[in-house]
């Protein structure tokens, strides 16, 4: 049997072809929102328009799922944390699954009517974005494989750099769709920029604690802007009625992003912490 099909028929192992507790978790994560899905729609626990709802649950964690394999090297850096690694490719392909969930059960809705679907996707700008995201991650979660990674050598990390433009894209797609209420498309991108940011610091400074605070404080700026100059530009609310909500005491999507740009300070100063114990104790 091939390599690469036992790989992905074991997807619990590690590269060395061992248990890992650590992916056989990320599975069982990767299959829970299917699995509620299938159990809401058998359960009829999905609402007056069940189709509807699981497309929007699915995309909720296409973003999930996205922001999870993008946060992997960072991870790896800011925490110390080197076997987090092993979980990257397993988030994506997730994330491509459930994109391509995402559109068969759009097309479902349309009754399978491929020309209408089609139609659809021309018409309308948003299902457009959202159908180039897909094919973006359906060319990435094809070539994830080592064989890809052997043929096309140099080739294959700038061809997986497509990753952060295809999720510039899904977002978009997200705040689309969400029209008005884009509170959860808000925090999702926020946690985006940060993770944009941390990418654009010179590599001596992506593993170093100081860097964290600026990141923090950068990404909930970026955040506040993204959502006043949407309000400003797709709704009729006034743009400045939001950044006066985001400067006010009551929270914001902003403030989420601030906190998690905190907490992952926290989380780096206890792995700090931990080491010289763990180090004293060996």
């Amino acid at each position: 049997m091939p390599q690469a099909l036992i790989a992905f028929l074991t997807p619990w192992r590690d590269p060395a072809g061992r248990f890992s507790w650590l992916k056989t978790a990320v599975v069982l994560l990767a299959l829970f929102p299917a699995v509620e899905l299938a159990l809401g729609a058998w359960f009829h626990a999905l609402g007056g328009r069940p189709i509807t709802e699981a497309t929007h649950i699915s995309g909720d964690w296409i973003i999930r799922f996205l922001l999870l394999s993008l946060a992997v090297t960072p991870a790896r850096a800011v925490l110390n944390w080197p076997r987090v690694i092993i979980l990257r490719r397993l988030l994506g392909v997730t994330a491509a699954c459930y994109a391509v969930l995402h559109l068969g059960l759009y097309i479902y809705d349309q009754k399978w009517n491929l020309i209408v679907v089609a139609s659809e996707i021309v018409l309308r700008v948003y299902l457009l974005i959202g159908f180039i995201a897909l094919l973006g991650f359906a060319v990435l979660a094809i070539t994830s494989t080592d064989g890809w990674q052997r043929r096309l050598r140099t080739r294959w990390k700038k061809l997986h750099r497509l990753v952060f433009p295809i999720s510039v894209l899904t977002m978009l797609h997200f705040y689309m769709q969400s029209k008005v209420n884009v509170g959860d498309a808000v925090i999702y991108s926020g946690f985006l920029f940060w993770l944009l940011l941390w990418r654009a610091l010179p590599r001596r400074w992506q593993p170093r604690l100081a860097a964290l605070p600026a990141l923090a404080i950068g990404a909930a700026l970026l955040t506040a802007a993204a959502e006043t100059l949407w309000y400003g530009t797709a709704t009729k609310i006034p743009a400045l009625r939001v950044l006066a909500a985001n400067l006010g005491p009551d929270p914001r999507p902003a403030a989420y992003v601030l906190l998690a740009g905190l907490a992952v300070l926290g989380l780096a100063l206890l792995r700090r912490l931990r080491r010289p114990r763990l180090a004293r104790a060996i």
